[in-house]
């Protein structure tokens, strides 16, 4: 089996999305099969163009054709559009840890400055009321 994690397989994934056919395509796909014409009904292309996008999304393994009698339904690759995601996520995961980590610094650092703050507010009254005669 192929690593659907390798950076040429990536490469195709995303360059295969980049493009805003080929991601409705896949949109319309994950409702279910569909034939290269009932693919290329919402486009103002020819269905040639619609297979070249087709056959783009085949290379880069989002999706797969079968033969059924006369039609050769299109179907979406669940199994690498979840591998993106895993690979998405672990570098989301990454991030949002360190952006909590920043949170908590600054969330410290705003406790120790109120705690600040009303320290110095005490003082000042406290050395207010003591200049009162």
């Amino acid at each position: 089996m192929v690593d659907p994690l390798s950076d040429d397989r990536l490469d195709r994934a995303f360059l295969a999305l980049a493009d805003p056919v080929r991601r409705r395509i896949v949109a319309r796909l994950s409702r279910g099969p569909a034939t290269v014409n009932e693919l290329a009904e919402p486009f103002d292309i020819t269905k040639q163009a619609v297979s070249k996008h087709i056959q783009v999304l085949e290379h880069a393994g989002l999706v797969t054709r079968t033969r059924d009698a006369q039609r050769r339904p299109v179907h979406l690759d669940a199994a690498t559009l979840e591998a993106l995601t895993a690979w998405i996520d672990r570098y989301r995961l990454i991030h949002e840890q360190s952006f909590r980590a920043l949170d908590a610094v600054l969330a410290a650092q705003a406790g120790a400055t109120t705690g600040h703050q009303q320290e110095q507010e005490q003082d000042h009254k406290h050395s207010d009321q003591e200049a009162r005669p």
